[in-house]
């Protein structure tokens, strides 16, 4: 099992900081709104791979479409590069065409080789790789989201209709339910990632995504944990043991 956590990460490169037009107050508060906090925390498994994206979101999103013309985020100027906020407003600079280059090869490029790389190193251990989306969201929909429903499910599911299988969504909603909590089935958020090189192409390649509501484990004005967090924690793991068991089984 691959854990793949994207958007955990609150740092700035400080060498980068000039490119956010946004004051340092701003900045945080943006942060604060778009990073799964404690993403890399809650979602643990020992026997697991993780790939963590070592810095924010706001830099280089790399669960985005590199192509801003096959990425719908774009729209809201959430692509790969983000250039707005949350809320619409100015977020960066306008680059120059070397520091989007080097952005895309140091940080979104190298991410993905070393996604692959852990998939090709499963398919050749077992004969099959299961990735894991971990990721968080608020209680209340932002600006920017597609689904403005509310109120929002405890945990949302993310799927891929050539990469998910139907045992794979079954068992894992299963799991959650079981744990009292309400499971959202690609609502408020869609999709899970793969390799593009693998992307609909190899079945050998299961991938899943996992959201869970930020108010179950935080405070989400604040960025802290509440007392909550370790039992959510323990249920994540709960998830990933049983979803990993029938993937062996598989």
């Amino acid at each position: 099992m691959i854990l793949h956590i994207p958007h955990a990460s609150r740092t700035i490169p400080e060498h980068l900081r000039d490119q956010i037009v946004l004051s340092d107050a701003d900045l945080a508060a943006e942060l604060t709104l778009m990073t799964d906090a404690f993403t890399d925390e809650l979602f643990f498994l020992p026997q697991a791979t993780t790939v963590r994206f070592p810095v924010s979101r706001l830099l280089v999103d790399v669960e985005r479409f590199p192509d801003d013309a096959e990425e719908p985020m774009s729209k809201v100027g959430m692509g790969m590069l983000y250039t707005r906020t949350a809320y619409g407003n100015r977020l960066r600079r306008t680059l120059q065409p070397h520091e989007r280059r080097d952005l895309v090869v140091q940080y979104y490029e190298t991410h993905h080789q070393r996604l692959l790389t852990e998939v090709q190193n499963e398919l050749e251990k077992y004969g099959k790789a299961l990735i894991v989306d971990c990721h968080s969201f608020p209680s209340q929909p932002l600006p920017c989201d597609r689904d403005q429903s509310v109120p929002r499910p405890e945990f949302c599911i993310g799927t891929d209709p050539f990469h998910t299988p139907m045992a794979l969504i079954q068992a894992t909603a299963r799991s959650i339910k079981k744990m009292g909590h309400s499971v959202g089935i690609n609502w408020p958020y869609a999709g899970t990632i793969v390799p593009m090189t693998l992307y609909q192409k190899d079945r050998r390649v299961a991938s899943i995504m996992i959201e869970v509501n930020r108010n179950l484990y935080m405070d989400e004005l604040a960025e802290t944990k509440t007392g909550r967090f370790e039992t959510i924690k323990e249920q994540i793991r709960t998830v990933l043991d049983s979803i990993g068991q029938l993937h062996e089984q598989a």
